[in-house]
């Protein structure tokens, strides 16, 4: 969504995109279908929130054949102001494979959707490279950023480490930079968590924020806050 438009970046984290996939190793898997619902107290995009700081429910479908190659949808609840769409639905397809036993690279092509708002939808080419099984370098170009007809650029970089009683511990940082400043400023989010698994149950606590320059884009939409996120997967 374009930021001269309305006052928000539009959406999924790389904080969180939900659509991972990885080639397996060894011997193949069939293809294979799974599936994820969450419910998060803000949806947040590259630090900046999609629901006007209030929380939604978001969910994802994902069918992956044995050679790596993957399809499928994601749908979040957003609130731009008022006569906007009440709905983001994403469509993508990528294809993810192994360099070698530490490195996998990971190409996905998404189309941000926003039903009844067709002006709003654009494409973003996201590529994202795991190394030494816990870090993740990701990379995002479009042409057309928030349907604006600019090119926009992200650039991440995220870590997990593993604590004592089955927790997680999660940091990462990201530049969004814009070719036209008159879309908006370049600027650099971050954000840092807790993750645990409880059952089927996976639970995760954040703190989240955007630099001076993010604050100036966005207002009220990038003040620094935390995030709760309960996520079923299969």
């Amino acid at each position: 969504m374009s930021p001269f438009r309305r006052p928000l970046a539009i959406a999924l984290l790389l904080l969180s995109a939900p659509f991972a996939a990885n080639a397996g190793d060894g011997d193949e898997p069939a293809s294979s279908v799974s599936w994820e619902i969450s419910a998060v107290s803000d949806y947040l995009f590259r630090g900046v929130s999609q629901t006007d700081e209030k929380a939604t429910v978001q969910g994802s479908l994902t069918w992956t054949a044995a050679s790596g190659v993957y399809v499928g949808s994601f749908a979040s609840g957003v609130d731009f102001g008022a006569d906007s769409p009440d709905v983001e639905v994403d469509y993508f397809v990528g294809y993810g494979f192994d360099v070698s036993d530490k490195v996998n690279i990971d190409l996905l092509l998404n189309r941000y959707t926003y039903p009844g708002a067709s002006e709003m939808a654009y494409n973003e080419l996201v590529t994202t490279t795991t190394f030494a099984d816990s870090w993740a370098l990701n990379v995002s170009y479009t042409n057309d950023v928030w349907g604006s007809g600019t090119d926009g650029w992200y650039y991440g970089l995220s870590h997990d480490w593993s604590l004592p009683n089955d927790f997680t511990l999660s940091a990462n940082v990201g530049r969004s930079v814009f070719r036209d400043s008159a879309v908006a400023e370049d600027y650099t989010d971050w954000g840092v968590g807790v993750s645990r698994s409880f059952g089927p149950a996976n639970v995760s606590l954040g703190y989240y924020g955007v630099d001076g320059k993010g604050r100036d884009n966005f207002g009220n939409l990038a003040d620094s806050r935390v995030l709760l996120t309960v996520k079923f997967a299969r």
